[in-house]
């Protein structure tokens, strides 16, 4: 199967890139495992800040409020009571929830191959020849970008994500640029355009063209 594809400048090529079917070509008909991959993405990237405070960690409350007997209201002990306003908080965060989901390896990278075959199904990839950002100048992507009529949300995939990428891209609300073996189902479906370089393909190949999910077993 073949793509767009665009040279180093921006102009469409006369020669289409080939994608391998076995990553890109996908029949997906179970969108299951890719919601899995993309909210565990979201819970594995959660910080744990939320923390409250117990009856016996907030200040203050020592003394009894009133005497225990004779004033006709309900016996307290503490005014750090969790329900008095100001008082402790029951059941509440810690700080120590896990919000991890574990997906194993397998399963992880199968999502990321359906989430590029429903890419490619849907006309959102294109392949560039190469990423050229010797200069690491944000202006010179965005020229790129602009010529290639691409909007929205732009997902470049090079080969390696070094300093210079990040420099020519960081700066560009909407364009992101990441790795081809670090691909992941979020940015993948988040993505308005997806533009490869040809250098990253045989790598996404290398990584995905194996994976295979075993089918569970069945009773019986």
């Amino acid at each position: 199967m073949s793509t767009l594809t665009y040279t180093k400048t921006g102009n469409k090529a006369t020669t289409a890139a080939k994608l391998d079917k076995k990553v890109f070509g996908l029949e997906v008909k179970n969108h299951d495992l890719l919601k899995q991959a993309y909210l565990a993405y979201l819970a594995n990237g959660r910080l744990n800040l939320a923390i409250t405070k117990k009856r016996g960690e907030v200040r203050g409350g020592g003394r009894k409020p009133w005497k225990q007997k004779g004033t006709g209201r309900a016996r307290f002990g503490s005014s750090r009571n969790p329900i008095w306003r100001g008082g402790g908080i029951t059941f509440g965060p810690t700080g120590n929830e896990n919000y991890v989901i574990k997906m194993s390896t397998q399963t992880r990278r199968t999502a990321v191959k359906q989430a590029l075959s429903l890419a490619s199904e849907a006309g959102k990839l294109s392949v560039i020849e190469t990423f050229d950002c010797k200069d690491g100048k944000v202006a010179s992507t965005v020229k790129l970008i602009n010529k290639m009529g691409l909007d929205k949300n732009v997902l470049l995939v090079v080969s390696v994500n070094d300093d210079l990428v990040k420099r020519a891209t960081r700066n560009i609300d909407g364009i992101k640029a990441v790795a081809a073996n670090h691909l992941n189902v979020f940015d993948i479906l988040n993505a308005d355009h997806i533009v490869l370089s040809q250098k990253s393909l045989p790598i996404i190949s290398d990584w995905l063209g194996n994976t295979t999910v075993k089918p569970e077993a069945k009773n019986g």
